[in-house]
């Protein structure tokens, strides 16, 4: 007889849920429902989503588990009403509040030693800032903060259950000790002025932290970024580049990295060791944006690009379109340069796509300096990574071979291998085999990477 778990990644654009095989990791079943657009949310729309791709699913699973989108700031009231929209992790309203923390915190270093990250704009802590500088009223009303996968895991839980998170998702909240594992409750009321009720934790990563109504485990779950890592089996020192709504570069360590100057976010992952990590706000929406200029599909986009040639005829993007988060850039916009009357559509193509893969190399440079670890393989997901100009570019820009994974949904089979880990109770989580991959290179570019580089250096200081 099959035992079977359900995987759930609640994303920034869907809910995405998967009925799973608990020992080969074969998808069985897959349903989705789509989210709201925005960078605030009202969290209600996240589970009526989670009932429609979910539910079905539902009572025919031994165990789940919830991967959900970073950082994103849920407030609830005594009565555990929704206080306001949540503020997701791509709101970089409280780039000033950020800036303020890290002061208030003692600066850049004691903010690392204290929670493995620089904080930025996307931490919930600065969104907790942001509220109390500007709805004093919601920050009054306030009794309890939630990331988006606390709130998706509590309602899929029996009545009465208390809200439960990862350390995964809790480390990317700066009000999280990487280096002690444990919550700061004082780090919330610096941020807010006053204190919040927060999540348990678990004592491991495979513990059960709560039952269904029809009696199904419920795993901790985690941030998207890790559940993606669990998903992809990866392996320390391996890196996977996902290229969806945010580009995201993580590498699995068994160190906690502790990096100042905020390039590289010190996360942990869901398995007990470490997940540093790079992000751009700016990904798979470069492409979008690009295709809608041009008017073309995003098939024909692909076409034009690999039509042109090695660096555009000069044309480069530097393609931060709504701010950045690495560089930290909040204010910032993107810049095309290198025009002439002899530009053409297909150098303009190229040129957008290689200032997505331009920015995502530099994600993967400030890992391998930041750790001192040379990515050992480098694995492409996410929606535009099926973009032909994408794979066919990406190994001579980032000067070395890439892993092009199956299409799948990954943070969701992540977390229904997190389900599987729960059921089973062993140490280490079940060895899923992941086919279908191929490796492909090129020869290298680095004069494409030299001129996004020094478009980079000589903008810094206009935003």
């Amino acid at each position: 007889m099959t035992t079977t778990v359900l995987g759930i990644d609640s994303s920034t654009q869907a809910t995405k849920a998967l009925l799973v095989d608990a020992a080969s990791g074969e998808v069985l079943e897959e349903r989705r429902a789509s989210h709201p657009d925005g960078t605030e949310v009202d969290p209600r729309a996240w589970l009526a989503a989670v009932d429609e791709a979910a539910g079905p699913l539902l009572e025919r699973a031994e165990a789940v588990a919830v991967g959900g989108q970073q950082h994103g700031m849920v407030l609830l009231d005594a009565q555990g009403e929704v206080v306001r929209d949540a503020l997701l992790w791509n709101d970089t309203r409280s780039a000033p509040q950020a800036r303020s923390l890290i002061e208030e915190m003692g600066g850049p270093e004691a903010s690392v030693a204290e929670i493995g990250s620089l904080m930025v704009a996307s931490f919930t802590a600065s969104k907790l800032r942001w509220v109390r500088d500007e709805e004093p009223q919601n920050a009054q009303r306030a009794a309890r903060v939630l990331l988006p996968h606390d709130v998706v895991s509590l309602h899929l839980a029996e009545q009465g259950t208390t809200a439960f998170t990862d350390r995964g998702d809790a480390s990317g909240t700066a009000y999280y000790s990487t280096a002690t594992e444990e919550w700061k409750p004082e780090l919330v009321e610096l941020a807010l002025g006053r204190a919040l009720d927060l999540p348990r934790l678990p004592g491991s990563p495979q513990e059960v932290m709560a039952r269904t109504p029809g009696g199904a485990a419920i795993a901790a779950g985690t941030g998207d970024n890790m559940g993606a890592a669990l998903g992809l089996s990866l392996s320390e020192g391996d890196v996977s580049v996902s290229i969806g709504t945010s580009g995201v570069c993580a590498m699995v360590s068994p160190t906690r990295p502790n990096d100042a100057t905020g390039a590289v976010t010190g996360f942990a992952d869901a398995t007990g060791r470490f997940l540093p990590m790079t992000t751009t706000i700016n990904a798979a929406r470069i492409l979008e944006a690009g295709r809608a200029l041009l008017g073309v599909s995003h098939e024909k986009m692909a076409q034009l690009a690999l039509a042109s040639v090695p660096g555009a005829h000069g044309v480069t993007l530097l393609p931060y379109f709504d701010g950045e988060r690495t560089p930290n850039r909040p204010d910032a916009r993107a810049t095309l340069t290198g025009m002439t009357t002899s530009t053409t559509r297909e150098d303009v193509a190229r040129a957008y796509v290689e200032g997505l893969l331009c920015s995502l190399a530099d994600g993967i440079a400030a890992l391998e300096d930041r750790t001192g670890t040379a990515a050992a393989r480098i694995t492409l997901i996410g929606g535009a990574a099926r973009s032909q100009a994408v794979q066919q570019l990406a190994p001579a820009i980032f000067g070395r071979e890439v892993t092009i994974a199956p299409e799948g949904e990954y943070v969701a089979l992540g977390a229904a291998r997190q389900a599987a880990w729960a059921l089973a109770g062993t140490q280490e989580p079940p060895t899923w085999a992941l086919s279908g991959s191929r490796t492909v290179g090129a020869e290298p570019t680095p004069e494409v990477l030299g001129a996004y580089r020094a478009l980079r250096d000589r903008t810094a200081d206009w935003s």
